[in-house]
């Protein structure tokens, strides 16, 4: 039985020699942390060294498993870089859409509006499919559903044309405040 103890003793003895070597001094904040932390410890019913090391080895783990917080604020950095020159770009190739959306829209209208032009017209398939769809439709429908902007006078004169030439095809006749599609 004095073995037993005695080894106790010496395990005992091996531990508080080492106790120096083991010991790290933190310095928080403010005596309030250092308060909460005690409390906490004390509600789980833990010592203050328990309680920081299970947290500190807690926090270790998970950066094994997640990137480190300094390399999520370079990834941040450049992802915010990233984002600015997409920004960028995208501005840049929405001007160049509305730009050829722009002379498109002039290239259709011209056969329209130029009664010498040979042109291809273009809009009277898509007028034509309108109509069978809808068979009836009002003055501000058909701009709204062609997205022509009523104030852009050229579009509206073309439309005009391709409703007069329609009409004169025997596809769509007048009814008050619109057409209508002849079945």
């Amino acid at each position: 039985m004095k073995r037993e103890i005695r080894g106790e003793n010496i395990a005992k003895n091996c531990k508080t020699d080492t106790i120096k070597q083991r010991a790290i001094y933190v310095y928080l904040p403010s005596i309030e942390t250092a308060k909460r932390w005690k409390r906490i410890a004390d509600d789980g019913k833990i010592s203050i060294s328990k309680f920081v090391i299970e947290h500190v080895e807690n926090s270790l783990n998970q950066e094994k498993e997640h990137a480190p917080r300094i390399k999520l604020i370079e990834n941040l950095q450049r992802f915010k870089e990233e984002n600015d020159e997409l920004r960028k770009q995208n501005r840049m190739l929405s001007k160049v859409v509305d730009s050829l959306d722009e002379e498109l829209r002039s290239f259709r209208l011209k056969p329209f509006l130029d009664p010498l032009s040979d042109g291809i017209r273009q809009y009277e398939k898509e007028l034509i499919e309108i109509f069978r769809k809808r068979k009836l439709l009002r003055n501000d429908e058909l701009l709204d559903v062609l997205n022509i902007d009523f104030k852009d006078t050229d579009s509206v004169k073309a439309i005009n044309k391709q409703l007069d030439n329609l009409q004169s095809y025997g596809l769509i006749t007048v009814v008050p405040g619109g057409w209508k599609w002849k079945d």
